[in-house]
């Protein structure tokens, strides 16, 4: 409760202080002193009214684009409960635990949904495709997952908490920044790729400690680079005609996807390193 500061003034002839009389927000304040009203500056932040339909508006994105986006993000959460269930079936029932063979089929799905152009006849067919591509993504998470369940089950939610912070955050930085404003990090993006993939084929034969956990750091601010960029790119696209949205759901379902093995890898290497210290 906020406590009424005390006047400093003094009165009297005496060098006694002034008869003082509580104020009505609980403060002391000398007889007399009139009680006007709280200063503009003092007025509570939380008295304030937000308007929510100001917060989500995107003026500066045509109508047609935000529909388009709204395709995307709708497909976007078919796939997470999707790979979730694949996940979840990999980690509970230990089937399907060939993974080199689910490797090559989600590869395979994304280079057939690749191939197969964007019309309403092959809409419905791309769309299995999209979902039998999450499924197995998921399931090439299970051994992941079951690594971090050993450690501490409890990193699982951490990193899925955190990949969803990081995600939602740099998707609507995307979405309220100036157009095209983030797509010059495409080359940079690009560039740190290939060298984080040339430090990783280094450190297969270093095999460096501290080379895997740099990577591992610098892959995750890769990666939440390739969101805004990604976001950035799908509205472009959409403006210029491409209505595409089964493939840019593509391009951030793998953005989350990496965020979320990279946050779960990193986690799971500082808590081994809490169990080594005891």
């Amino acid at each position: 409760m906020n406590r009424g500061l005390l006047s400093g003034n003094s009165g009297g002839t005496n060098g006694q202080s002034a008869p003082r009389r509580h104020s009505g927000n609980g403060g002391l304040q000398p007889c007399g002193a009139a009680v006007g009203p709280s200063q503009p500056g003092t007025m509570n932040v939380f008295d304030r009214s937000i308007n929510f339909d100001a917060l989500f508006k995107f003026s500066h994105i045509s109508a047609s684009t935000q529909e388009h986006l709204k395709r995307v993000y709708g497909s976007f959460a078919i796939c997470m409960f999707v790979a979730a269930a694949g996940a979840y079936i990999n980690v509970v029932t230990h089937l399907f635990q060939f993974g080199l063979l689910t490797g090559l089929g989600s590869l395979g799905l994304m280079v057939w949904l690749t191939a197969t152009p964007h019309s309403r006849e092959t809409e419905q067919k791309r769309l299995g495709m999209l979902v039998g591509f999450a499924f197995l993504t998921g399931i090439n998470l299970g051994p992941l997952l079951q690594m971090c369940i050993s450690i501490n089950p409890s990193i699982i939610p951490t990193a899925f908490l955190g990949t969803a912070t990081i995600f939602a955050c740099f998707s609507l930085s995307a979405l309220y920044a100036r157009r095209r404003s983030y797509l010059y990090l495409g080359g940079f993006l690009l560039s740190g790729l290939t060298l984080m993939l040339l430090s990783s084929l280094i450190n297969a034969f270093v095999r460096s400690t501290w080379l895997f956990t740099a990577n591992l750091y610098v892959a995750l601010m890769i990666m939440c680079g390739f969101v805004l960029f990604d976001t950035q790119l799908i509205i472009e696209k959409a403006e210029s005609g491409d209505k595409d949205y089964i493939w840019h759901c593509v391009d951030l379902f793998l953005d989350f996807v990496n965020i979320f093995r990279e946050l779960l890898m990193i986690l799971g290497m500082s808590e081994n390193k809490k169990k080594e210290k005891k």
